[in-house]
């Protein structure tokens, strides 16, 4: 069992900073917050949300991404203060003890490299059907090695591979909405104004009611996981503080546009009947403008999408588990950084050194054999993985929301300059949030196909807690250390 850190208290001197890089730069950062959610669940799983909601999908996206917006502006509020790798695991330890911090962190990592391998095994299938000669397992093992490697050397290499993969979907985004927009006004060759036909036809624009607006929530609300990876990235700038508000002031408000305005478009160019899931609506939409290859044009952005998501995923895991073992909750091994030693303030802030590599190599490893489950029992043994982390997302936004309302409180007292960047109507949109996020699991718990992945999370939550609460007994029974005490608020 590792030694518990010390407690925290509000009046203690600074520790060592972390030893990881900052290697990271602002349009780094910008472009992650921008494209870190742009992904397969928007190109393909949102004929899914139009199938059960109709032309209603777009109130459905305005309230699942209002709720993302939302936590994010809260995650925004504590990172800005306090930034810290371990982002909001870090910030749930100050304001609700370690058996928070420990639970969230976990559950997190367990998500990451958990969805990890539907990415990469997505990936290879498309790319085995563009060279059907190469086995889909060869392209998993080509993207999980090509990733590994990227996230081994400097951080920037991470942060270029972003870049560029962010422009590209933000980029595919945009030409979409312009096209759209086009053809929805008949200002394309061959086509004529669509007016407001498909929005009103088909049984209107709540075909299905209300409850398929909130159908529609279900379905899409999971789309808007990944932007928590901002401010784990943060720690890595040379001004965090700076780096991460300017971050999540410029992703909330654009990815809302994205995604609302991308629905609008599909919903307004064809009718929502034609739309089924499985199928990308944003490849039916090119191809009825005359877009040549929407198929596989629509392919190529699917799968950068998805390379793109490996990535971070890759990267938001080693960070989680090493501020982890930062905090003495995972095997402090994991601190070995490259360029630098295993403990804080042994590492190297230059740009080909502080990289946490045994942080990476475990979360790679597990990866791997999330992938190898995946290929070998799809329908048994990954899909209970799967659906074990199938809401944890909803849970972490649950505790970023009560850390919060905890911590805002103190900040205001002890270091009112820190709020760079402030949660709006506090605390009472703190509270909308939180009943926004209870509502959402309830109604999941209603929903048949739903209903496993609540039951099968909240199982493993609570494993996770009852680990938790049992190292803290633990501990608690063992020899007292006592030890200078960091701050409550800035963790020095």
């Amino acid at each position: 069992m590792h030694e518990a850190p010390p407690t925290p208290s509000p009046t203690s001197p600074a520790a060592p900073a972390e030893p990881l890089s900052h290697g990271l730069k602002q349009r780094h950062l910008t472009m992650l917050g921008l494209g870190g959610v742009i992904g397969a669940g928007l190109f393909v799983g949102s004929g899914a949300g139009i199938a059960v909601a109709g032309p209603a999908i777009v109130v459905s996206y305005l309230i699942a991404g209002a709720l993302a917006m939302l936590v994010m502006r809260m995650l925004g509020e504590m990172s800005a203060a306090m930034p810290a790798s371990g982002s909001f695991s870090v910030h749930a330890e100050r304001a609700l003890g370690r058996w928070a911090g420990f639970s969230v962190g976990w559950l997190y990592w367990f998500l990451l490299v958990v969805v990890l391998a539907v990415e990469a095994t997505a990936a290879a299938q498309i790319a085995h059907g563009w060279v059907p000669g190469v086995e889909p397992w060869a392209w998993v093992l080509l993207f999980m090695v090509v990733f590994t490697v990227a996230n081994l050397t400097a951080v920037k290499n991470f942060g270029e591979f972003e870049f560029w993969f962010a422009s590209l979907k933000v980029g595919a985004i945009v030409v979409f909405l312009v096209l759209g927009g086009l053809a929805v006004f008949g200002l394309l060759p061959d086509t004529d104004p669509v007016g407001m036909t498909n929005l009103t036809g088909q049984g209107g624009f709540l075909p299905n009611g209300w409850s398929g607006v909130v159908s529609g929530v279900l379905t899409v609300v999971f789309a808007f996981g990944g932007l928590e990876v901002v401010t784990i990235a943060a720690a890595e700038t040379d001004d965090p503080a700076r780096a991460v508000g300017r971050a999540v002031r410029s992703a909330v408000v654009r990815i809302l546009f994205f995604y609302v305005g991308s629905m609008l478009v599909i919903v307004t160019v064809l009718p929502w009947t034609a739309q089924q899931a499985g199928l990308s609506p944003y490849a039916k939409v090119l191809d009825a403008i005359g877009v040549p290859s929407a198929g596989q044009i629509m392919n190529i952005v699917v799968f950068v999408a998805l390379l793109s998501a490996l990535n971070a995923n890759l990267y938001g895991s080693s960070r989680m588990i090493f501020s982890l073992a930062e905090r003495g909750e995972a095997p402090r091994g994991l601190l070995k950084v490259s360029g630098g030693g295993a403990e804080k303030g042994g590492g190297s802030t230059g740009q080909a050194g502080g990289v946490p590599r045994r942080a990476v190599l475990a979360s790679v490893a597990f990866g791997f054999v999330s992938v190898l489950l995946n290929l070998l029992w799809p329908d048994t043994v990954f899909l209970y993985m799967l659906n074990s982390v199938g809401a944890v997302l909803l849970f972490v936004w649950a505790l970023i929301a009560a850390s919060q309302l905890r911590l805002r409180a103190r900040l205001e007292q002890e270091a009112p300059d820190a709020l760079a960047l402030r949660m709006w109507w506090f605390p009472y949109l703190t509270w909308v949030t939180l009943a926004g996020l209870l509502g959402v699991l309830l109604l999941m718990l209603t929903d048949d196909a739903a209903r496993p992945q609540v039951l099968w999370s909240a199982g493993a939550t609570a494993l996770v807690l009852l680990v938790a609460v049992a190292r803290e007994w633990r501990e608690r029974k063992g020899p007292q250390v006592h030890e200078r005490k960091p701050s409550a608020l800035t963790g020095r």
